[in-house]
């Protein structure tokens, strides 16, 4: 079953996309549930609409609840709305009042692509006691202070646009202020350093395609996450930032969960 459509939030103050696949099957008791986020340019539906996501829902026994954040960093903006709070709390709440799904940490995750991967990690670390699992693929922004310091020291704004692109480095205004600041509530290994010693805490599979431009980073996020008592696991395989490697590494993370 796929739902699409808009529902009020009270936290954004206005209507907000959402799209929800639930498996065609029914059962007595409640389902398992997964958070799935888009990427910077996507949308709520994206992951219907790029992957095999209906026939996972179905093999899984998963409802998959995807929200709409537009560009958003899944912060808090500074010059925008607060997409942080209302994924991990408004929504959970909603979706629990709408939809038969589990209250329980043990049945719920938090999923997601590319910015979405960002958001998905930096929910399953701030709120650990909400999420059991956490899937990224090819998340950005794991460096997030070394951008952030590398925009505030720049001389020359409108070149690094050109570089970069104006709509990102915008986005990035918008989402963190016009002095980009940084705060260790949006670093994810700053977060993870922090549950370090916990007794709860995610368990987190990330992967990234051998062709990725962020590659490098993902790979060195796995070897930081690894010195750290996280159960942790980091795959690659040939591939690039696109819907064939996310489609793919979908249905390994749900492999995961389903074991």
């Amino acid at each position: 079953m796929i739902l699409r459509g808009n529902m009020f939030s009270k936290l954004l103050e206005m209507e907000t996309g959402i799209t929800v696949v639930a498996p065609s099957k029914m059962h007595e008791g409640n389902y398992k549930v997964a958070y799935l986020l888009h990427g910077r340019c996507g949308r709520s539906g994206d992951l219907v609409d790029y992957t095999m996501l209906p026939v996972y829902a179905n093999e899984y026994d998963i409802v998959f609840i995807m929200p709409e954040v537009a560009r958003s960093f899944y912060t808090d903006m500074q010059y925008g709305l607060k997409y942080f709070s209302y994924v991990t709390e408004e929504l959970p709440q909603i979706c629990k009042n709408m939809f038969n799904i589990s209250s329980n940490r043990e049945d719920t995750m938090v999923l997601g692509i590319s910015m979405g991967g960002y958001g998905a990690l930096k929910c399953a670390l701030s709120k650990p006691e909400q999420y059991s699992f956490c899937f990224a693929s090819a998340p950005v922004c794991l460096y997030l202070k070394e951008f952030l310091d590398f925009l505030r020291s720049s001389n020359n704004i409108e070149e690094i646009k050109k570089i970069y692109g104006e709509e990102l480095i915008n986005d990035f205004f918008y989402a963190f202020g016009s002095d980009v600041k940084w705060t260790p509530e949006d670093e994810i290994l700053e977060l993870a350093k922090r549950l370090d010693q916990k007794d709860i805490k995610p368990s987190i599979y990330t992967t990234c395609g051998t062709k990725d431009e962020f590659r490098e980073f993902n790979l060195r996020f796995k070897e930081d996450m690894e010195k750290l008592n996280f159960d942790f696991a980091y795959e690659e395989w040939e591939g690039q930032h696109d819907w064939y490697f996310f489609n793919e590494s979908l249905q390994k993370a749900l492999e995961k969960i389903s074991r």
